[in-house]
């Protein structure tokens, strides 16, 4: 199993398919990374050449593809600043509600979470009749 920027690539799939294992690379460009490599997009993965894998590697970093935690933490950092801002957006992330103007009087369960049940309780005292 080939590892590429600490990610472990399945070995039984096509290279093709292995790719987008790395978080950041997607089918497009995995079909453009392979074509500048010069390697077979049908190959399996657990076939690749040590040579292969390096070119894969050095491939992704002179394109200035950023991958794996770099994309990650740049994510986060995007995150941050909205809410450091205090723009709507970063204010929708904050309370955990849908950013992009969906509606939220019905649905957005997703980004909300379960629903809480809003109302009165009854004391014990009330339920047995002893009021």
């Amino acid at each position: 199993m080939p590892r590429i920027f600490g990610v472990e690539l399945p070995g039984d799939k096509r290279i093709e398919a292995a790719l987008p294992y790395i978080y950041g690379v997607g089918p497009t460009l995995t079909k453009r990374i392979l074509e500048q490599c010069g390697i077979d997009p049908n190959i399996r993965a657990k076939d690749l050449t040590d040579a292969q894998t390096n070119k894969i590697m050095a491939c992704i970093t002179t394109n200035k593809i950023v991958v794996e935690g770099d994309l990650r933490r740049e994510l986060q950092a995007n995150l941050k600043r909205l809410q450091a801002i205090n723009c709507y957006r970063g204010l929708r992330h904050r309370k955990s509600l849908p950013v992009r103007g969906q509606r939220t009087g019905t649905n957005a369960r997703t980004r909300k979470g379960p629903r809480k049940t809003v109302g009165v309780q009854r004391n014990k005292d009330a339920k047995a009749g002893k009021v």
